[in-house]
């Protein structure tokens, strides 16, 4: 299994809040699937990243290209290999 981080950089800000549900509810459907690592959006606006587990760059490039932001116009996408060094372990959010 490969990682792959995927910048999802903003085209279209009210594109992003009228698809925001459709694009969550696709991420836990991936998640769901055991493909997606960690996701998260920038708080400075730029957009959001995606880290994705497959076995190759067509397979998230699939993936990613069925992304309702994608679709729909809301975002880009930028896909990059990503060597992980280490897994970071999180404390539990409250």
């Amino acid at each position: 299994m490969k990682f792959f981080a995927t910048f999802l950089p903003m085209k279209d800000a009210q594109k992003s809040v009228d698809f925001r549900a459709e694009h969550l509810d696709y991420l836990a459907q991936r998640r769901s699937e055991g493909k997606i690592f960690a996701n998260g959006r920038f708080v400075d606006g730029a957009g959001g990243l995606v880290i994705y587990m497959a076995e190759s760059e067509a397979e998230v490039l699939d993936i990613v290209q069925q992304d309702p932001y994608v679709v729909k116009g809301a975002r880009g996408y930028e896909i990059h290999e990503w060597d992980i060094v280490t897994e970071a372990v999180l404390p539990d959010k409250k």
